[in-house]
C-alpha cells in the first residue's frame, strides 16, 4: 500500500503558510478545511493554503509537496485514527464514528493519488469553478534514484498544460522562492 507523506525541500512552507506541516507527516488533500470558507475572499497565507497546500494530519499544517511512500495497513489505520481525532477535537465532528468515516474517506482519496511509483512528489492546485472547489494534481518523478532530494532533478510526469519534456529540469527550490525561469 502507498500513502502520502509531507516533504519539505526547503524552508519556504514556513513562510508561505500560517502553519507548515512537519516533514514526514501522513497527509491528505485537505480541501475539506475550506468547506465553510469563501475561497475567493481568502488572502495571504490562507489563500496560499487553499491554492497549493496538502494537509499534514498530525499538525494540521500545510505542505506544498507530498511524497508517495510505501506504508503498511497499520500506518493507514494510525493515519485514519489521528485524522478522526483532529476532526472531532478541532473541527467539531458530532461523533467519533462520523469523524472516522470522514477520515476513512479522506485517506481513501489520498491513496487514490498514489498510483505513480514510490518517491514521486505530488503538488496540488485548487481553484473555484462554478462555485465548486476543483483540485488538479501534478506529479514530479526523480530522474535519478541515488541523489538526495536537494540535489535531484525532476521530470514532470503529468500536467494539464504542457507535454512531458524529458530534458527539462525543474528547480523546486527556485520555484518555492518565486523565481521564474
Amino acid at each position: 500500500m502507498k500513502l502520502l507523506r509531507t516533504v519539505r525541500l526547503d524552508v519556504s512552507d514556513t513562510f508561505v503558510f500560517d502553519r507548515a506541516a512537519e516533514p514526514g507527516e501522513w497527509a491528505v488533500s485537505g480541501a475539506f478545511m475550506f468547506w465553510n470558507a469563501d475561497p475567493l475572499a481568502l488572502e495571504g497565507k490562507p489563500r496560499a493554503a487553499f491554492r497549493s497546500g496538502f494537509l499534514g494530519i498530525n499538525s494540521f499544517g500545510w505542505s506544498t509537496l507530498v511524497q508517495i511512500v510505501e506504508a503498511s495497513e497499520e500506518d493507514r489505520r494510525a493515519a485514519v485514527d489521528a485524522l478522526a481525532a483532529r476532526l472531532l477535537r478541532d473541527l467539531g465532528a458530532p461523533s467519533i464514528e462520523l469523524a472516522t468515516a470522514a477520515a476513512e474517506e479522506e485517506l481513501s482519496f489520498a491513496v487514490s493519488l498514489c498510483g505513480p511509483e514510490v518517491d514521486t512528489l505530488v503538488a496540488v492546485h485548487r481553484s473555484v469553478e462554478q462555485g465548486e472547489i476543483r483540485e488538479a494534481f501534478r506529479t514530479l518523478q526523480p530522474r535519478d534514484k541515488p541523489k538526495s532530494w536537494r540535489n535531484r532533478s525532476f521530470a514532470e510526469a503529468d500536467g494539464p498544460e504542457q507535454p512531458n519534456e524529458p530534458n527539462d529540469d525543474v528547480d523546486l527550490i527556485a520555484l518555492a522562492r518565486g523565481d521564474r525561469p
